[in-house]
This record gives C-alpha cells, sequence and structure tokens, in this order.
C-alpha cells in the first residue's frame, strides 16, 4: 500500500528556513518520478519541485528556483524539501507526490511564513 508521510511544517519568519521530510512506504522512492507540490489558502495546486527516478534530474518552479532544494535519502526512502529565504507567499500546505503532481500524495504539512 503506498504512504506517504509529509512532516517539518510549522511558523518561520520571512527570511528563515524549513526542512520538509516526506517518508515513504509500499514502494521505493527511488523508482519513481517524485514531486513537491503546495496549496495555498484559496488557490489551486501549485507544482513546486520535483526529482527524477534516477535522481539526476531536478526542476523547479520559478517562484522557487535558487531558494528551495529538493532530495531524497534512498537509505531511509524519504524525500526532503530544503526551504530558505522564506518569503509570505510561499505560506501553504506542501503535499510530496508521486508519478505526477497530481499523483498519489500524503495529508500535507502546513508551512506559515509570518512576522
Amino acid at each position: 500500500q503506498v504512504q506517504l508521510v509529509e512532516s517539518g511544517g510549522g511558523l518561520v519568519q520571512p527570511g528563515g528556513s524549513l526542512r520538509l521530510s516526506c517518508a515513504a512506504s509500499g514502494f521505493t522512492l527511488s523508482s519513481f518520478w517524485m514531486y513537491w507540490v503546495r496549496q495555498a489558502p484559496g488557490k489551486g495546486l501549485e507544482w513546486v519541485s520535483r526529482m527524477s527516478a534516477s535522481g539526476s534530474y531536478t526542476d523547479y518552479a520559478d517562484s522557487v528556483k535558487g531558494r528551495f532544494t529538493i532530495s531524497r535519502d534512498n537509505a531511509k526512502n524519504t524525500l526532503y524539501l530544503q526551504m530558505n529565504s522564506l518569503k509570505s507567499e510561499d505560506t501553504a500546505v506542501y503535499y510530496c507526490a508521486r508519478d505526477n503532481a497530481s499523483g498519489p500524495k500524503g495529508k500535507g504539512t502546513l508551512v506559515t511564513v509570518s512576522s
């Protein structure tokens, strides 16, 4: 059974950092494309970042490029999103997804950027 559990969200001041985690079970992360997507209050899902199955390719939305970094630990079967220089517009529920941005997701983790 595919299960994704996101964690690491919280309240952070503008300019701060957070690292999100996505623990996967029921499948091997390194066999699938993995995505981070987010949903801001009152808005639709937005693709944030993705990593290829091999791990050799990563991509970012223009809104986060240069500030966010996607990575994974194959031994822990866990995907990460390091978020630096956070802005108020990064406030959202963040999800990891398998296969594509509309693929299976967890329940998400809330990131609030506010002073």
